[in-house]
């Protein structure tokens, strides 16, 4: 069996994607920017500078990608891969973006997916929904130091989706060519607003969780004193305005079609991840 290459392996969604993978069997590499400690399962590669990307993508013949955290030039460090990926002879690439990526045909996010649909290469593109897991990482300080979730999204809903439903899919897309050449808009089944979250949140934890609804300046500041870059923080904000103008409501069938069962619920994410908000 030929090997998957997985970039972002170490991510929220490719660490479940690398499990499931191998789970039914498939021979994974591991991309990593981070030392290589066991070459046999890992190979380094580095997006932001190309290096080893020639070495990450012998004999390899199907590729899991995203672009890194941090960085608003998604198409730049993507392109690349593609075009080598094609010149190795992998055969197919399933591309993981964003919900909303293909709204303008001038962002970098939609230019790295017309890249790889003019490849020529078997391929799928996933756009995912916010993901349920920013409540016990991205917000999470909030939640256990004020028992609030800050954003700046006001009575916006969304239909947040489960990042293992995200890897279910992308393994279920690798592990098949029935759908290709097809791109997929990934959410849960219900869209809902954050006092609906927190209401959930509560519920699950036995703590009082509410929901504040803060100003983008507030926001920024913040993004700003986590350590982000002023560019990304500026980029996570564009899109958390676009949460707010109701652009993640939308609901799909997606992962239904694909993995033949309904996403995977907020309910049962908050059971699953509850002692990720336990104060110690």
């Amino acid at each position: 069996m030929s090997r998957t290459l997985v970039i972002g392996a170490n991510g929220t969604v490719g660490s479940e994607l690398v499990r499931v993978l191998r789970a039914a069997g498939h021979n994974v590499l591991k991309a990593t920017s981070r030392p290589v400690t066991d070459p046999a399962t890992e190979v380094l590669l580095n997006l932001v500078t190309q290096a080893g990307l020639d070495t990450a993508l012998r004999d390899v013949g199907k590729v899991f990608m995203l672009s890194p955290p941090g960085y608003t030039n998604q198409h730049e460090l993507l392109n690349p891969v593609v075009d080598t990926a094609k010149a190795q002879g992998v055969q197919k690439i399933v591309l993981m973006t964003a919900m909303g990526a293909n709204a303008d045909e001038n962002a970098p996010m939609r230019k790295a997916e017309v890249h790889l649909e003019n490849s020529g290469l078997a391929y799928n593109i996933i756009r995912p929904n916010w993901f349920m897991q920013n409540f016990n990482t991205f917000w999470i300080q909030g939640i256990l130091e004020h028992g609030k979730i800050f954003l700046p999204v006001g009575a916006a809903k969304g239909s947040f989706i489960d990042a293992r439903d995200i890897s279910a899919v992308a393994a279920r897309l690798l592990s098949t060519d029935e759908f290709n050449q097809r791109d997929f808009d990934l959410t849960g089944s219900v869209a809902m607003d954050h006092d609906a979250v927190a209401a959930i949140l509560t519920k699950v934890t036995g703590q009082t969780i509410t929901y504040q609804d803060i100003p983008e300046g507030d926001m920024r500041g913040a993004l700003l004193q986590a350590g982000l870059p002023p560019a990304y923080a500026e980029f996570l904000l564009m899109i958390l305005g676009f949460f707010k103008a109701g652009y993640a409501e939308r609901t799909t069938e997606a992962v239904q079609t694909l993995l033949g069962r309904p996403p995977i619920t907020l309910e049962q994410y908050a059971a699953d991840y509850r002692n990720a908000w336990a104060k110690a």
